[in-house]
């Protein structure tokens, strides 16, 4: 069911953001907590993710502060940001070029559905690709799997487990979540380790 952009007005900053980057030709996909809403899933989180590659983050920001958007580069290096000036505040969105160090790519704009967001369509992460980004966002300094269990039970179905496995094995936080979302029957760690070496 569709959000009402009165009850929640970053999905209306999430549609003109949208607009302007397919306008201008640039390629993106959305990702983060809106991209699990798109998908039909819960997420506990509320913040705008877009994807983008690096070499175009100068021009996602002179797209947007044509249209009234307030750029900023930020020292971390991996994105830009965008605040849309609106009633309700200034609303950000993250545009992020290398989340959980996996640069983007024109494969991970492949790994997308175009799926309509409060009938604006768009390109949206895969469900399994989202699982990976969550879980991979998991250190010692940050590890808070109650962000992590609505999305995996919400988009279970959605989800290539044996290729979240895979992905995420050299992550012990991960492997912890699995094994957690496992006994609590989520999806079978046994199964997914099976079809991983498998492939």
């Amino acid at each position: 069911m569709a959000v009402s952009e009165d009850r929640q007005p970053l999905i209306a900053t999430l549609k003109k953001a949208a607009f302007h980057l397919k306008d201008a030709g640039i390629p993106f996909c959305l990702a983060g907590s809106f991209a699990v809403y798109a998908r039909g899933g819960e997420s506990v989180d509320h913040d705008i993710d877009f994807l983008i590659k690096e070499e175009d983050a100068e021009r996602v920001l002179a797209a947007l502060a044509e249209v009234g958007f307030r750029g900023e580069v930020p020292p971390e290096g991996w994105l830009v940001k965008a605040w849309d000036v609106t009633e309700h505040g200034d609303l950000l969105i993250d545009f992020i070029f290398c989340p959980v160090q996996r640069p983007v790519t024109d494969a991970t704009f492949r790994d997308t559905d175009v799926i309509a967001v409060n009938a604006c369509h768009m390109p949206v992460l895969s469900a399994t690709e989202l699982m990976i980004h969550k879980v991979l966002t998991w250190s010692a300094h940050y590890c808070d799997y109650a962000r992590g269990l609505p999305v995996a039970r919400s988009l279970r179905e959605q989800i290539d487990w044996a290729r979240v496995y895979r992905e995420t094995a050299h992550s012990p936080y991960a492997h912890a979540f699995l094994f957690l979302i496992d006994k609590l029957g989520v999806m079978s760690l046994a199964e997914a380790g099976a079809l991983s070496a498998a492939v």
